[in-house]
């Protein structure tokens, strides 16, 4: 199973003097303010763009593309956060083994891979500005870009050294790792790789990966072992990951990161949980209705990244079973709920589909509504007929108190449709609109309510934010890289010829597409999933005449599906840790919603109009990115 950057633990240090932990603290404070400055300047370049051109008919030469870095240096600062605190996205099989020696010879083996093909990254990036050096490209106000691409190489070292430093077994952990770089760097001495040392290398990279090394050392190191292998420089992989800042929505990734951690933060669970209460409480089925809608708003705000379970789990479930809902109810619907809400806007896995896939995100956020719902309304059904079956008293409905509870959340529903009357009414562009919501979200959480300290909080939820767009970023990065050497491979071809010649009907594609992504979305990670298999899906949906706003909601559907099957489903897991409940009882407990949520994903792929009905009435014209 791929582990959530919120779940996956940090491995630990071991001792520490104090003049060693005051020299981390001071660096991570460091990293946080530097991070901290980094996105509020992110926020307020897009909202002032945008506020510039609206009212004054003007123009910011310049601020898109300094946003755009600004992206870069979140991403790989965050990446650095997320190797310091473990928060990698990567298999957590290496907690099957038994504890002592076997646990810590399979992380010691992942941290020796995970330390030699980073260090390697970060020589193919030196290699990289070096080339740009010569070009020297400038960005608004004269600074040369290469400038800016020094924070690749430099994140990248001190990745590969804190990794080193974090390995077990202390001395002996680091000097492993060492060891590891020095073979590393002694392969890429050989000018022309030899077949038989590539593939034994390959199996090594499987089986760190296997051992839990992060999925984009996996990515990168068989990427670049790939390339090097035909002649290729190294460089290929960081050249394809600084493409990132040329993609124009890609900002808007950090941005709703941001936003969503602020409010998650700032006590929006407890205000949503109130105002869906009285909202819904005098219903049949109100409370479970008040549960999934809850956590469908918070899981737009969070991404389905796990935060949804862990932040909302300990005031729902225990809400659900007072009010009479059986425990094992319940519980599944907290652990299905978790992942409901994923085609919202401002979701960050429909974005992230849109830049890799190449499709509108405007358009993929109107069509993703009316499937989004009909999963909504399809485990809402359910727990109505749970209530009434289980004869839940109702409570009075009081128009006062679901007034008064509404008006206490109004800041917190209203960040979704701000973030959809700005794109919809032609306001914004994408990152502008999320600028705008990140501002909103920072307005609310440090100027309304109170409850963050913009010295002591504001920090600490930023380097949280940036830990997780750095995990992701770093990864989608990579994984450019890997599906560069596909092309030029063309593995793409091979793989549509062969489904071609075997599938020869679009509903016998799409039901094979169904099973593979139901398989696959309990394996990996979401946002692994989407870079990694869709820009190998794209092809073959224009093969089959698939509109591709239709093939992206049925994609993410199935990922969404994914989340409740065993025997890995990410929300299985989740729920697990947080409710303390062993994984056979999560399995059965959450199987009645996987059946229902399956009918909504059959529903979804098998009638197009109920995606592109709404898609091409609202937007009428399709445009990739």
């Amino acid at each position: 199973m791929s582990t959530p950057a919120a779940a996956l633990p940090a491995e630990p240090t071991g001792k520490s003097t104090a003049p060693t932990s005051r020299a981390r603290a001071i660096a991570a404070a460091l990293e946080g303010w530097t991070i901290t400055v980094i996105l509020l300047a992110m926020t307020a370049a897009p909202v002032a763009q945008a506020l510039a051109r609206k009212l004054f008919h003007a123009d910011m030469p310049g601020a898109a593309v300094w946003v755009q870095h600004g992206t870069l240096w979140v991403g790989f600062l965050g990446a650095l956060l997320a190797t310091g605190r473990g928060k990698h996205l990567g298999l957590s099989t290496v907690e099957m083994l038994p504890a002592g020696r076997w646990r810590t010879g399979a992380r010691l083996f992942g941290a020796m891979a995970t330390t030699a093909v980073v260090a390697l990254l970060s020589y193919a990036a030196v290699k990289l500005v070096l080339a740009d050096r010569v070009r020297m490209d400038l960005l608004a106000g004269g600074v040369p870009e290469w400038w800016s691409e020094l924070v690749m190489p430099v994140a990248l070292a001190a990745m590969a050294l804190r990794t080193a430093w974090r390995a077990p077994a202390g001395w002996i952990g680091r000097a492993g790792c060492a060891v590891a770089v020095g073979a590393a760097f002694g392969l890429v001495a050989f000018q022309n790789t030899p077949d038989p040392i590539v593939w034994p290398v390959a199996l090594v990279i499987l089986a760190a990966f296997l051992a839990g090394a992060p999925v984009f050392v996996a990515m990168a190191g068989i990427a670049m072992l790939m390339f090097f292998a035909e002649g290729t420089p190294v460089a290929a992989v960081p050249t394809e990951t600084f493409r990132l800042v040329a993609s124009p929505t890609l900002p808007a990734i950090p941005l709703l990161t941001l936003a969503g951690y602020v409010l998650s933060e700032g006590g929006a669970a407890k205000r949503l949980v109130a105002a869906y209460r009285d909202a819904f409480g005098w219903m049949p089925g109100g409370l479970a209705i008040m549960a999934v809608f809850v956590c469908a708003i918070f899981t737009t705000f969070t991404g389905a990244s796990g935060v949804t379970i862990l932040a909302l789990g300990g005031l729902v479930l225990p809400a659900l079973v007072k009010e009479g809902y059986p425990e094992g109810f319940s519980l599944g619907l907290v652990t299905a709920s978790g992942s409901l809400g994923l085609l919202f806007p401002p979701s960050l896995p429909v974005i992230l589909y849109g830049i890799v896939a190449g499709v509108a995100i405007e358009q993929l956020f109107v069509a993703g509504l009316v499937p989004g719902l009909l999963m909504i309304l399809l485990v809402v059904a359910y727990g109505v007929a749970t209530g009434v079956r289980a004869r839940v008293p109702r409570q009075a409905f009081d128009p006062g108190a679901a007034a008064r509870s509404l008006w206490a959340a109004k800041w917190d529903l209203g960040l979704p449709l701000i973030v959809i009357l700005a794109v919809a009414t032609g306001f914004a562009t994408v990152v502008e609109a999320s600028g705008i919501a990140a501002a909103y979200a920072l307005a609310v959480e440090l100027l309304v309510f109170r409850e963050l300290r913009p010295l002591r909080d504001l920090p600490r939820v930023v380097a949280d934010a940036a830990t997780l767009v750095g995990a992701v970023l770093i990864l989608l990065g990579v994984a450019l890289g890997l599906t560069s050497y596909f092309v030029d491979a063309q593995i793409p071809e091979a793989l549509l010829s062969w489904v071609t010649s075997h599938i020869h009907s679009p509903e016998l594609f799409l039901l094979a597409l169904n099973g593979l992504l139901l398989v696959l979305g309990s394996v990996l990670e979401i946002y692994s999933s989407i870079v990694v298999i869709a820009p190998l899906l794209v092809p073959m949906g224009k093969a089959f005449h698939i509109d591709p706003v239709h093939l992206g909601v049925v994609f993410l559907a199935n990922l969404e599906l994914g989340f409740l099957f065993p025997p890995m489903g990410l929300n299985l897991f989740l729920s697990a840790q947080r409710f303390e409940k062993p994984l056979p009882v999560l399995y059965r407990r959450a199987l009645p919603f996987l059946v229902i949520m399956a009918a909504g994903v059959l529903i979804i792929t098998y009638v197009p109009a109920v995606t592109t009905g709404v898609s091409h009435w609202l937007v009428p014209t399709a445009h990739a990115r």
